[in-house]
Parts: C-alpha cells; structure tokens; sequence
C-alpha cells in the first residue's frame, strides 16, 4: 500500500510547460544563464534552446515546420523579410512583429596558436590576412549573419582604407565557385555563388560563427571573423576593427549600406536574397505557430530585461534612442 501511494502521488505532480527557444549561436552563453534564473523563478516552465545560424534558426520554424515558441536572430531584417511569409496553412504569415533586443560589433579572433599573432595589430590586420600561409574562418553567409557579415567587413575595409585586393585574396582565391563582386564607387555588391565549397587552403567555412571556436582554439585556423561578445565569452584574443567597418554604429548606417551580399540560394529569391550593411541588431519574435505563445512572450519580456541589464562579454544594450531613421 505504501509503495502504491508513493507512486500515486508521482504521478500527480504537474507536469512542466516546455518552451521551446531557437536562439542565434552568438547568444548560446546568454541563453544558459537567462535559462537557469528564469526556471528558478518559473518552476513550471522548462525552457529548451537549440542554436543555429540565425538564418537556420528562422527555417527551423519556415521551413522545416518545428515547433519553436520564441526565435532570436543576430539580425532583426531576417525576421521581417523571412517570417512575414504567408504559412503553407494560410493561416497568416509565420510573424507579425518582432523586437530589437541587442547589438554587437564584429572583430577578428585568434589565439596565441595563430601564425602572426605576435605580429597582427589593428593597422597591419589586413597584410596579415593576405599572407598566403594564413588561414581564416567565416561562417557560411547562406546559414549565419556572421557569415555575410564577414564579408561586409572586407568591403567596407576596402573603402575605408583605399585600398583593393583584400575580399579577393581572403575569399574569393579560395573558393571553388568564385562570387561575382560589382563595384560602383564606394558601392559594392557581392553576388555569392549557390555553393559555398572552398577550393584553396586559405579559408575555411563553417555553418555558423561559434564552430569556428574549436578549430581557431586549436590551431586548425589562424583567424576568425566573429562578434565581440563571443570572443570576450571565451577568453580569445582579437583585434577591434574601426566603427566605419565593424557594424556597430547607427552613426555609419548609410556608409554600411554601401555594400551587400546577395546569396545564392534560388529558394531566398522570394524572401530578400540580398544582405544590406547595416548597424548589428538582433531581433525576438514568437511566431505565429507557437505552441505555447503566452509562456513564450513572458520569456521574451524576461530576455528583453536581461539583455537590458547588460552583462559582461553578452551583446550589449539595445537603445531605440540610437537608431537613426
């Protein structure tokens, strides 16, 4: 009888709401953190997170039709030009709104297994990239907003600094399938090929920018093009890059709008294939075909006072006070 009533009483203890999180790699440490304190502030809620690229994490819900209560990409435009589709139910579009959340900037990583590393500085980063015995890490810009923002970087430094040769030693030299680039002054447009296959021994690419740690941590690449926040979450080493070039300021919006990337997916014809330079924001929506939506807007109301608090090494603050229209 005893036995009976133990594990009567098991089986009435309510069972928790799972919420289901697909977040953009860069906010994986955030999320671990922001997980823990909202379980022990919500015991009924079990909050489950799966990183991916940012454009990845958007086709786990578009796509792929999984069931995702809140998703949170490194670059709000995805949500608006990939999640105000119309759903294959017709039943409305994937999102209906989204909000900003944070910003970030990109740098250049490496560790003291990097060839050069007692060499680079924030004047020499370029002729050190060239250098045919270096190699370096981009995310694949099809999957990760790191990825084509990568390449937004080694444009805008062209400009900045006058000079050409870099996007065409780093990146194009290594790949199987070359990318057409179309200049026009300071404007440049990157027209990306359908593959992504590197061909040369000088780039290696990853399906998103937090894969590139354990190959730069080990030697197995010299550099990396990443966001600040997720150096400084791991103790690498980098080098920070001039506002004009980084993505970091809504002051510089229309010099970074002087370059884009047009991906090569046929299937991102309908919904945006071309990738504008612009200040970095991330963006949280709950979509439309979310199982439990109240419980994921209560987490995003929670993400959006954490990300506010402003913690070390997470991406830091968003403020509508900086956005220039």
């Amino acid at each position: 009888m005893v036995t009976l009533t133990v594990a009567a009483g098991c089986s009435d203890a309510p069972e928790k709401t799972v919420v289901n999180v697909v977040p953009a790699g860069s906010l994986l440490g955030p999320m671990e953190t922001m997980e823990a304190e909202y379980e022990a502030l919500h015991p009924e809620i079990d909050i489950r997170s799966e990183g991916h690229g940012s454009i990845q994490c958007i086709r786990q819900v578009t796509d792929l039709h999984r069931d995702f209560d809140v998703v949170i990409v490194a670059d709000e435009s995805l949500i608006p030009d990939m999640m105000y589709t119309p759903r294959e139910d017709g039943n409305g579009t994937y999102a209906v709104s989204y909000t900003p959340l944070a910003r970030n900037e990109m740098v250049i990583t490496y560790t003291d297994l990097s060839r050069y590393h007692d060499e680079i500085t924030e004047e020499n980063w370029m002729e050190i990239l060239c250098r045919p015995d270096v190699r370096t890490g981009i995310s694949n810009p099809m999957l990760d907003a790191a990825g084509y923002r990568g390449l937004m970087v080694l444009l805008l430094a062209e400009n900045h600094y006058n000079t050409f040769g870099l996007f065409d030693t780093v990146i194009s030299q290594n790949l199987a399938h070359k990318p057409v680039v179309v200049r026009n002054g300071t404007t440049a447009e990157v027209v990306l090929p359908e593959t992504m296959k590197t061909s040369g021994p000088g780039l290696v690419i990853r399906d998103g920018s937090v894969y590139l740690l354990s190959l730069l941590e080990a030697g197995g690449i010299d550099y990396a093009f990443e966001y600040r926040s997720v150096a400084e979450e791991h103790g690498l080493r980098y080098i920070s890059l001039p506002a004009e070039i980084d993505l970091s300021t809504p002051e510089y919006a229309d010099q970074y709008d002087d370059v884009s990337v047009a991906l090569g997916y046929q299937r991102f014809t309908s919904i945006g294939s071309e990738r504008t330079g612009r200040p970095i924001v991330y963006g949280i929506t709950v979509p439309t075909t979310a199982t439990h939506p109240e419980e994921g807007e209560e987490f995003v109301e929670f993400v959006l006072q954490s990300m506010e608090a402003g913690y070390d090494a997470w991406p830091r603050p968003y403020s509508a006070m900086d956005i220039q229209s």
